[in-house]
């Protein structure tokens, strides 16, 4: 067990490193895990409290007034030799976006389930994430002292619901209030148990892992068990290859189990890949503003090393900024470190232009983003007085830099303010975040649903911008529908003799902005745009020609083919007493939902299926009223489909229409002018 103390190979891995989530639906104990572990350490004296807003990666107010975390945290501590950076993530779905960015830069995961509640709907979506970016996890079952608390019943949901390679390597002792840890499986854990309540869990186990290899298969088969080194080696390897995924058993409100956990966060989970003496690759995926120094980008490090008064490439933006500082940031506590490696995080000051998601240095060794958060509302926000309107913009454009999923619209002209949200509990922490950290008062408007269009059919946009003079720019796009979900894709088949690289690059930058409003106003999606056709002038055209023609080239097309109005679904699992699965059914088929014929078990009915967004809306609040609060509901993201013929929806158009071409032309052209 001496491994995690070697140290960092100059090319290989950091093995005194781990950068390791911590991810769980909400109220399943993920915070007070944190706490313990941050306890267990030594990095605190005693283990802060979600209740009584005393936890040390809830410091924002808001955090601390509502007991949920609404941000990702990222604290450190070490053990056993190892230094852990750990992040902390929200558990509630409305905060989806902050669980997004922190996946990407993680090369470990702790998944946390209640014993009691067992496994949730941001449980299903967070794993499903883990298991495509292949991820290696520990999954922990928490809660074991509650009431209720079925370890093997949790077990087997999760074994069901999440993976059939998730497999104990605990067995915990007692339940509820007689729960009184857990007996290791493993013999690279100081306590060994051959007890008679560890037997189940142990042969588990041992099936899981002769499952996966030929030899141990015919092993176990013969002799009827494997050897402890074996399961121990073949456990580890499974681990750090994402094929197996170890559980642990423990209740951290009482700090049993959790040092347990902290062991095999260590032994295994990987170490962060990287060599610091290779050219600079990083991605930006946190900001947050310091009142004193201003923007702080948390940055983790897959290649090279960055000090303090280096130069940086941001290569998102093409632009090059300095850096004054490298912390590590804890809470409110933050300490100078000057130097930033390879494998590591920290916080990095000076990049004031960096956005989120920005890559620093090489995109080479950076991996690809998961979308996990689809804002499906849009509100307006309204503020108490005209003298705050130029104040409430600023604080919105920055809240927007942190969390770019608000897409912030700005419409000056009617001096409104519009944003995309997950939920209603994110409208009240945005209205208390303006209040505490802005001193601002705003209410938000009803939301309403996002929308998008699709293409009715195939057809081309044309356009021939060559008055009035000075200016030539002709283009046709060939338009076609896509399959759901797969968004714009864009090509060119335009030799650059006909129409400049240049040009070319502009029309492209500017397809996917002309495609944000279409005929009725929402962004237009799942297509294929070609442009077969192109033409400058060598003395006619300006560089801007394409910038207004292209819009008008797009619009063309939409309004010769037409599009479909799409909506977004939920995908639903409902768990009602079967005395209200009549009622509840009868309801799905009034919100128009789709659901397979109901599942009877254990007295309760469990129905799955999809529901639009715009008639649920208000359906988890009315089902409580509806089941006398005994109803279950989870909830997905299911996608966009199309709409029934009676349901239309129209968004009002920002600015000028292009197919109003001489108002869109003059408008435009003066905008470009006076910017």
């Amino acid at each position: 067990m001496n491994e995690t103390n070697e140290p960092s190979g100059r090319n290989g891995t950091k093995r005194g490193l781990r950068n390791i989530g911590i991810f769980a639906h909400v109220d399943a104990g993920k915070t007070t895990t944190t706490e313990q572990i941050l306890y267990c350490s030594g990095k605190i004296r005693t283990p802060g409290s979600v209740d009584d807003g005393t936890a040390q990666t809830d410091w924002l107010d808001v955090e601390r007034e509502r007991g949920i975390s609404v941000r990702a945290a990222v604290t450190r501590f070490e053990w056993r030799g190892v230094g852990v950076n750990l992040v902390d993530t929200p558990g509630h779905v409305d905060f989806l976006s902050e669980v997004e960015r922190s996946l990407r830069v993680m090369d470990g995961a702790v998944l946390i389930v209640s014993a009691a509640e067992g496994v949730q709907a941001q449980t299903e979506v967070v794993w499903h994430a883990l298991r495509e970016m292949g991820i290696p996890a520990l999954i922990y079952v928490n809660k074991m002292d509650r009431i209720g608390a079925d370890a093997m019943g949790t077990l087997g949901q999760i074994r069901k619901v999440l993976s059939p390679a998730a497999v104990p390597i605990q067995a915990p002792i007692g339940a509820e209030a007689e729960f009184a840890g857990a007996a290791d499986l493993l013999p690279a854990f100081p306590v060994l148990s051959a007890a008679l309540h560890a037997e189940p869990y142990l042969r588990l186990l041992q099936e899981a892992v002769a499952e996966r290899d030929e030899k141990l298969l015919e092993k176990y088969l013969e002799e009827g068990g494997l050897g402890a080194e074996e399961v121990d080696a073949a456990v580890r390897a499974g681990a750090a290859r994402s094929e197996l995924f170890p559980v642990l058993f423990g209740a951290s409100g009482r700090g049993l189990g959790v040092e347990r956990l902290m062991d095999a966060m260590v032994e295994l989970l990987p170490a962060p890949a990287g060599n610091p003496d290779a050219p600079v690759s990083g991605v930006v995926f946190k900001l947050e503003r310091d009142p004193a120094m201003g923007r702080i980008a948390y940055v983790r490090l897959y290649d090279g090393t960055i000090r303090n008064r280096d130069s940086v490439r941001n290569d998102s933006r093409d632009l090059v900024d300095k850096v004054t500082q490298i912390r590590k940031v804890e809470g409110r506590k933050s300490e100078d470190v000057g130097v930033l490696e390879a494998g590591d995080i920290a916080a990095v000051y000076g990049l004031s232009r960096a956005r989120i998601g920005d890559i620093l240095g090489s995109p080479d060794g950076v991996p690809g983003e998961r979308r996990l958060a689809v804002p499906l509302l849009t509100v307006q926000v309204h503020w108490g007085s005209e003298a705050d309107y130029p104040a409430v913009v600023a604080a919105f454009q920055e809240l927007a830099d942190e969390d770019p999923l608000l897409d912030l619209q700005w419409l000056q002209d009617e001096r409104e303010l519009h944003l995309k949200v997950m939920g209603p509990i994110q409208m009240e922490v945005l209205t208390h975040v303006l209040r505490s950290r802005f001193g601002l008062t705003v209410t938000f408007g009803a939301p309403s649903v996002i929308y998008k269009e699709t293409l009715a059919g195939s057809g081309e946009g044309y356009i021939a911008y060559t008055m009035p003079k000075p200016c030539w720019a002709i283009l046709r796009f060939r338009m076609e529908p896509g399959e759901r979900g797969s968004g714009l894709r864009y090509s060119s088949v335009v030799r650059p003799e006909n129409l400049l690289e240049s040009y070319q690059n502009e029309v492209a930058r500017r397809v996917p902005e002309a495609l944000q409003q279409g005929l009725r106003g929402w962004e237009v999606t799942d297509l294929k745009v070609t442009l077969i056709e192109g033409e400058h002038h060598v003395w006619h055209t300006h560089p801007l020609d394409f910038v207004v023609a292209t819009p008008m080239g797009i619009m063309n097309g939409l309004d010769r083919i037409g599009t479909k109005l799409l909506e977004p679904i939920l995908r639903f699992r409902l768990s009602v007493p079967e005395e209200f699965g009549g009622k509840l059914m009868n309801e799905l088929i009034a919100m128009r939902g789709e659901f397979d014929p109901p599942v009877p078990a254990n007295g309760r009915m469990e129905i799955e299926g999809t529901l639009p967004v715009a008639t649920s809306l208000d359906f988890p609040s009315r089902l409580g009223s509806m089941t006398k609060g005994r109803g279950i509901l989870a909830t997905f993201f299911e996608g966009y489909r199309e709409c029934p013929p009676d349901v239309d929806a129209q968004r009002p158009r920002r600015g000028v229409n292009p197919l109003d071409q001489a108002k869109y032309i003059l408008a435009t052209r003066n905008a470009l002018s006076a910017g």
